[in-house]
């Protein structure tokens, strides 16, 4: 059924059947499952994952090159390399060149025509500073900016003609010892592995390849671990596993220069032991296989010439998962939700959308209390904690760059967590661990990853995390970026080893203006009860699932488990979750608040007596700037008196508006109880609904 394998070396890599299947061959299983990843879509995803992505599809293309194998459906494939790249979702804040290079290159290894990239490529000059608001310095990216390079070769641009900036660019970033990396050289840091190899690929399109060969190799071959697998530096301070990435980089930049590793047979059972019972391979022994960490596998051992060598495959052993606990349950989360404007407001979206846990970003102790006591009051089952991100925080890492939103946290509301390094300058990862993590972990608290592009300075990031604790989960939905792994799709290779979450970040001065974030997406985590403790629980178990379902999705629902138990659970429960066409659990149309002089953190309060405060529903902007009414005011009542209440609105020149809320002044009202009645009309139904708010005076 498949053609024979004719890429020398890699026929023979993998002699050995799977056990338990003793007539299928490898490259069966292999095949099976880069096909396992294909979508209708016409291109391949990541596992778990219903939607395909330029990446995963560049590395299973790969994949079917080094085995000699054309990829099915060819053509449709082509298409979707074309107009599936990361920023067709949604405009990236700024360039990643390195995704077109993935497509120029897959396209290349297709036999496809790539010359619709040309002008793009070629209108590139000089090398992309990177946002200074993001790394302190505005270093470009290095892996991005090589991929110019290449490229261009790619298309046949003859190396003469590569602008003069991209050179000195390049030679900026060479250690006297041959390595590569993110800073200029003169800062006296180290280079990283992966930078080096996309340092040298460059050289060699330039005709420079055997530039400072013996450093080179001296260098590469001390990034080799015992385990026969490379880390990205010798003896590198923080972060230095062993990966399939650095040893394909290693193994790569050591053959170009003609030579091998300090112990190649060590290096090929360290890339044996990667491989799955599922036919793919993982970044380390005993992670999830993924399309990337395939590719990397295949074409290391075929650049080792493995197949000349008598090793066994040796299949990675996971064992079954253990059966989840049948007492789990399924409960809402946010991060970073409001933790400003109006508390009642806050407590009526979670009462609403059913939210069990609100994390208030950067909420004053006044705010939490109030929120906490109105949610208690009105006996909304929901629990406010802090959920900061701590702006201002700069941590350097030498090679890399000095790097901001590195430091947003989680806590209960009452706890000690220590102070936030944002007033401190630059300080270093240990000193951010000493001083940072050590006092929050203390508290009970967590480091959440929100984002990074660079993708060698993220690796030593969670890589640390997973060995010694630090980052206890990865951001994916996002209010600004619809999902970090589409433009940083390397982040798929800890799934399983740390949870996804959403992070709402919210922006705007009212949670009841950035309701379409809170409303599109959130995090659920399983638990026998919706404590922080559960919370917790959660994320060390990796019982967490983000989900998605707006109008960035277009409607369709997007989730990150990190396993496939784990997403079936979900899944199978969606009832008690679910928040789109459910009568139990959605978006409410109107708010009504009885705003008294006290309330500090209301909006329309009055000098004396009560205002009743009607916000309708609005479309908003990820900003919390209303664009467009869902839902109009229709009317009003006081204990059963009819009264007509006045609008403000605050308009911007662009037509968008501050706020826009209808308020009766009731100043003279008898002590008691009293209950108020509104009523409105949802514009797209023309349906009326009616909400009552009972208070007192």
């Amino acid at each position: 059924m498949l053609k024979a394998v004719v890429v020398a070396g890699a026929a023979t890599a993998f002699p050995m059947p799977l056990p338990g299947q003793a007539n299928v061959n490898w490259h069966q299983a292999l095949l099976r499952y880069l096909e396992s990843l294909a979508r209708s879509d016409g291109g391949y995803a990541w596992e778990g994952q219903e939607h395909s992505h330029l990446t995963p599809t560049f590395y299973v293309i790969g994949c079917y090159r080094i085995l000699g194998q054309t990829p099915p459906k060819k053509s449709q494939l082509a298409e979707f390399i074309r107009t599936h790249h990361p920023g067709a979702l949604k405009k990236l804040e700024q360039e990643r060149r390195i995704f077109e290079f993935q497509q120029a290159q897959a396209l290349t290894w297709l036999g496809e025509d790539a010359s619709a990239l040309k002008e793009k490529i070629l209108g590139w000059k000089q090398p992309l500073a990177y946002l200074k608001q993001y790394e302190q310095h505005g270093y470009p990216l290095s892996s991005s900016e090589m991929g110019v390079i290449l490229s261009r070769a790619l298309l046949g641009v003859p190396a003469s003609e590569l602008p003069p900036e991209f050179i000195a660019y390049l030679a900026s970033r060479r250690r006297l010892n041959g390595s590569f990396n993110n800073t200029p050289a003169g800062d006296g840091s180290d280079g990283n592995v992966m930078n080096t190899w996309w340092g040298m690929r460059s050289l060699e399109v330039l005709g420079r390849g055997q530039e400072k060969r013996d450093e080179t190799i001296s260098w590469l071959r001390a990034c080799q671990l015992p385990s026969g697998g490379f880390t990205f530096a010798p003896k590198p301070e923080f972060g230095g596993v062993d990966d399939v990435a650095y040893t394909w980089a290693a193994v790569r930049a050591l053959k170009q220069l003609g030579a091998t590793p300090a112990n190649p047979d060590g290096c090929v059972t360290y890339l044996h032991a990667l491989a799955n019972s599922d036919g793919g391979f993982a970044d380390r022994p005993g992670w999830l296989s993924n399309p990337m960490a395939t590719y990397y596998a295949l074409d290391c051992l075929d650049a080792l010439g493995a197949g000349k060598n008598d090793f066994k495959l040796q299949i990675s052993k996971r064992g079954a998962p253990d059966p989840l606990p049948t007492n789990l349950k399924v409960f809402s989360l946010q991060l970073e939700a409001h933790g400003q404007g109006s508390p009642a407001e806050a407590v009526e979206l979670a009462r609403s959308l059913r939210i069990h846990l609100w994390g208030a970003k950067n909420a004053k102790p006044g705010w939490l209390a109030r929120a906490q006591a109105i949610a208690d009051q009105q006996k909304v089952p929901v629990k406010f904690f802090v959920s900061n991100e701590e702006y201002g925080t700069w941590v350097n890492i030498p090679g890399m760059g000095t790097y901001s939103h590195t430091s947003d946290i989680i806590a209960p509301a009452d706890a000690a967590i220590g102070a936030s390094l944002a007033r401190e300058g630059v300080v270093s990862w240990a000193d951010f661990r000493r001083r940072r993590l050590a006092p929050l972990e203390h508290a009970r608290g967590r480091l959440i990853w929100q984002f990074g592009e660079n993708e060698e300075l993220v690796r030593m990031f969670l890589d640390d995390s997973v060995e010694r604790g630090g980052y206890a989960a990865i951001s994916t939905y996002h209010f600004g970026n619809p999902d970090f792994t589409n433009s940083e799709p390397f982040l798929h290779r800890w799934r399983g080893q740390i949870p996804f979450v959403a992070l709402q970040d919210a922006h705007g001065p009212e949670p009841w203006w950035f309701s379409d974030m809170t409303a599109g997406f959130r995090t659920l985590f399983l638990a026998t009860e919706p404590t922080w403790e559960g919370w917790l629980n959660a994320l060390k178990n990796n019982w967490v699932v983000p989900v998605r379902r707006d109008q960035w999705s277009g409607g369709k629902t997007w989730m990150h488990a990190g396993s496939r138990e784990i997403g079936d659970f979900v899944r199978a429960r969606e009832r008690d979750w679910r928040w789109w066409d459910n009568a139990d659990i959605q978006r409410p149309l109107v708010s009504i608040v009885a705003v008294r002089a006290a309330d500090e953190f209301e909006s329309a309060r009055p000098e004396k007596g009560i205002i009743l405060r009607i916000r309708c529903a609005w479309q908003n902007t990820p900003q919390g700037s209303l664009k467009q009414p869902i839902s109009e005011f229709v009317k009003l009542t006081v204990d059963d008196q009819e009264i007509t209440p006045s609008l403000a609105a605050r308009k911007r020149p662009n037509g968008l508006f501050d706020d826009h809320y209808h308020h009766a002044h009731l100043p003279d009202l008898k002590p008691g109880p009293h209950a108020a009645r509104v009523v409105i009309r949802a514009l797209a139904t023309k349906e009326e609904q009616s909400r009552e708010l009972k208070f007192s005076v």
